[in-house]
């Protein structure tokens, strides 16, 4: 078997050890599916609010608290948009235990010398929990922006009956699922025990990063110094947001062609490379004895790299 297939194989294969590893742990507990979020699912356990409140922000904090490490802070932001339940020793436990794996795999399989196998094993172990963490966090974000419009919608219904905002807060906890039922049911709890709502909501933005829900914390901002009819601006922050859920939906049906494209462009080279040393691991065993054989595979390596910028950069259109 080739190096390269070993390397592909490896880093799938530690991707869904990551996968097999968390749904094993935590199981129902961490699907953001559920018709009922987490915070109800603890109350309904018999916990009371402050033993919720207090378990889900250690939660919430816990990868806070690890952007402070230089190395670890990229990873511990993704963790943080994904709401991992991991804790950060665990995360680095397992980026050392499949580190070791991979580089015993590597040694096994492959005979690539000790300094090289030990760096791409790092790589690979680092790598792959990075990328599953990336897989999570885009998913907890996609489904958390395609939420609030139905929470904005809720929240103005609320306050047009007459009930107060940290009460239509409360409605969203309770009506909607996760992640945005537990994240504005955390937000409830705090104001319940004393927060200032505002500081609560603007936290939430920091951390989950979305556009949309900046303006949100704008709108409540504005109204809680200056006043005004909160039920009249949010409904048009609504209206907002759905048309340009429309407008992305639209351009992502335009664009999907050309994406298929740019990704078949970029991935091409490498699939036939794969097959051509799966099929004759020798084949380019004369070729790489000549002179030029470095400085052409680092060009061809430069313009792929290159056309994967301007294919992204080509169908990337804002909305």
């Amino acid at each position: 078997m080739s190096v390269a297939a070993v390397l592909l194989i490896l880093f799938v294969g530690v991707i869904m050890v990551i996968e097999g590893l968390y749904l094993t742990v935590f199981g129902k507990s961490i699907k953001l599916n559920s018709r009922v979020n987490r915070r109800l699912a603890l109350l309904e356990q018999g916990k009371d609010h402050e033993e919720v409140l207090n378990t889900l922000r250690k939660e919430r904090e816990q990868h806070n608290r690890s952007k402070r490490v230089p190395v670890f802070s990229i990873l511990a932001t993704k963790a943080a948009q994904a709401n991992i339940a991991f804790s950060p020793k665990a995360l680095v436990s397992i980026m050392v235990a499949l580190s070791i794996a991979g580089f015993v795999v590597l040694n096994i399989f492959t005979e690539i010398p000790i300094l090289a196998t030990l760096a791409i094993a790092i790589a690979i172990g680092c790598g792959g929990v990075y990328v599953w963490l990336n897989k999570k966090a885009k998913s907890r974000l996609a489904l958390f922006e395609e939420q609030l419009p139905d929470a904005i919608e809720l929240i103005v219904r609320s306050l047009r009956v007459g009930h107060p905002f940290s009460s239509a807060i409360n409605t969203v906890a309770q009506e909607m699922p996760d992640p945005i039922g537990t994240e504005f049911g955390v937000i409830a709890d705090e104001a319940t025990y004393g927060r200032d709502l505002t500081v609560a909501l603007e936290e939430l933005a920091g951390r989950i990063d979305l556009q949309d829900l900046r303006f949100l914390c704008v709108a409540v901002g504005i109204q809680a110094q200056s006043g005004g009819n909160l039920a009249e601006v949010l409904g048009g922050l609504g209206q907002v947001i759905r048309s340009r859920f429309r407008l992305f939906r639209r351009v992502k049906a335009i664009t999907s062609e050309a994406k298929f494209s740019g990704y078949f462009l970029s991935a091409f080279p490498l699939l036939a490379l794969a097959a051509i040393l799966m099929i004759r691991p020798n084949y380019y065993d004369e070729v790489q004895q000549t002179p030029a054989f470095l400085p052409a595979a680092i060009i061809v390596g430069a313009m792929m790299a290159l056309n994967v910028f301007i294919m992204k950069s080509m169908v990337n259109i804002k909305v």
